[in-house]
Order: structure tokens, then sequence, then C-alpha cells
């Protein structure tokens, strides 16, 4: 189960590149740190790359369904990651592509969970599971203005990043399986 390690390193980079980015404040051990303003952008490679800070308060992509689903998706991530992580206990002896990749995943679906449950309070303008997401690698390849929604500029963050690249590992690993099979396959009915 080495590979939580992975689900744990996800963790803690993403939420110390968001503490960095929003800010936060320990008043009892005398720290500080302002953080970026909602909007700020910092220009890192011309126009393409920025860091830009933003808050989601739906899903993926800044896709909202309103405040009453919630609770909904914090509580279908928590099935979601509890599901996955029983799933990664079954898969102890697998090749360990596999098993980084569904590593991946969990850490960096509780990242965004973390965000959504306790930043609210944490930062004081929500209750418990009303809390948004911090984006803020923001990549502009065009902008595409369709039905009052910007296309083609793009904001996420760390724990987007582990996510989507545990879900391309994980589809490259099964469609190199399924490969696999189809090349055996392939050979025994030569063989016949």
């Amino acid at each position: 189960m080495k590979v939580l390690f992975v689900s744990l390193a996800v963790l803690i980079i993403d939420q110390f590149s968001k503490f960095y980015i929003k800010g936060f404040s320990f008043p009892f051990l005398k720290i500080h740190h302002s953080g970026m303003y909602q909007g700020q952008r910092h220009p890192l490679w011309g126009d393409l790359f920025n860091i830009t800070f933003v808050e989601n308060s739906g899903i993926a992509f800044g896709l909202s369904f309103g405040d009453e689903f919630k609770v909904m998706v914090s509580l279908f991530t928590i099935a979601a990651g509890i599901a996955l992580f029983y799933y990664l206990l079954r898969i102890k002896d697998k090749p360990l592509s596999l098993r980084l990749s569904v590593a991946l995943i969990i850490g960096g679906a509780l990242g965004n969970l973390i965000d959504r449950i306790f930043y609210g309070v944490f930062y004081g303008y929500s209750s418990l599971f009303y809390g948004r997401v911090v984006d803020f690698f923001d990549i502009r390849i065009f902008n595409l203005l369709l039905f009052d929604k910007t296309i083609g500029n793009y904001v996420f963050n760390f724990a987007d990043v582990a996510v989507t690249t545990g879900v391309i590992l994980l589809m490259f690993v099964y469609g190199k399986k399924e490969s696999e099979e189809g090349v055996k396959n392939l050979a025994l009915d030569n063989k016949e």
C-alpha cells in the first residue's frame, strides 16, 4: 500500500498550493500570508499560461448545479473515494501503473473534497459542505465566447491535474491490457 504515499503527497501539495494562493492566517502562531485576490493574474508564459486565483463553487471546469447539490457532490466524492480505496486494497498485487493511477485519483479527489467541505468554515464565508474549490493554473488556448461562457480558458488546480493524470494512466493501462489480450487471442486463433 505504498502507493497511498502518492495520494498523501498529492493531497499535501494540493492543499499547500491552495493555501499559498488563497492566503491563510494563524494568529495564535503569528503567521499570516495574504495570498492573491480573486481574479488576480500573474503571467508565467505570455498569455498562454498564468497563475490566476479563482474559486469554483461547482464541480470540474466550473460546472455548477446549484447550492442544493453541493452536499450531494461531496457525499458522492466521499463514497467514490471509499470505493476507490477498497479497490486499491483489492488490487495490491496488480501492476504498479494500475495502483498508481488509482492513488492519483484518490489524492486529487480528496484535495478538492477538503475545499468543498471545510474552506467555507475555515475562511468564514459559509458552512460545512458549502466551500469553494481554489483554482489557479490558468491555460488560455483561445478565447471563444459561447452562450455567455468563455471556452478555451481552463483554470484548475493540482488536484485536478492528479485526477486527470490518474484517469489517463488508467485508460492507458486498461487499453494496453485489452490490446495484449487481443493479441493473445489472435495468436491462439491462428494456432488452431
